[in-house]
């Protein structure tokens, strides 16, 4: 069985990465599938049902745009992750822009390519 995972995305400019990364979990050779479970409207309750959201995954995968750092659910999924002990993974979104890692991830955390290659890496535990 693949592994569940929750995908961490900057919602006012990169959705459609976040698209991206469904459509690549749909290969046929894919370790993974992602469960969207993306939070679209505020509500009170949105730390809590994230928090579950995540504790039922089984990996991270934070997409890394150019305005992260500014994203502040980003920052939140990432706290989450690593309250409940679930891994997470940066990849980077863009190839040819500066991007950037959310603020509540770890100065030792690494930004990683997102090639396919990668990805099975990455969702495999090469990390």
């Amino acid at each position: 069985m693949p592994d569940r995972v929750f995908v961490s995305f900057d919602y006012d400019h990169d959705r459609f990465l976040k698209e991206a990364l469904i459509g690549q979990s749909k290969n046929p050779d894919s370790p993974f599938e992602v469960a969207d479970w993306s939070i679209k409207e505020p509500s009170p309750d949105w730390r809590k049902r994230a928090r579950y959201r995540i504790a039922s995954s089984d990996l991270v995968i934070v997409i890394c745009g150019e305005h992260t750092h500014q994203a502040l659910g980003v920052g939140i999924e990432v706290e989450l992750a690593q309250e409940v002990g679930v891994p997470y993974v940066l990849i980077q979104g863009y190839d040819q822009r500066q991007c950037t890692k959310s603020t509540t991830a770890r100065a030792t955390d690494s930004v990683y390519d997102w090639t396919w290659p990668n990805l099975k890496l990455l969702v495999g535990g090469a990390r």
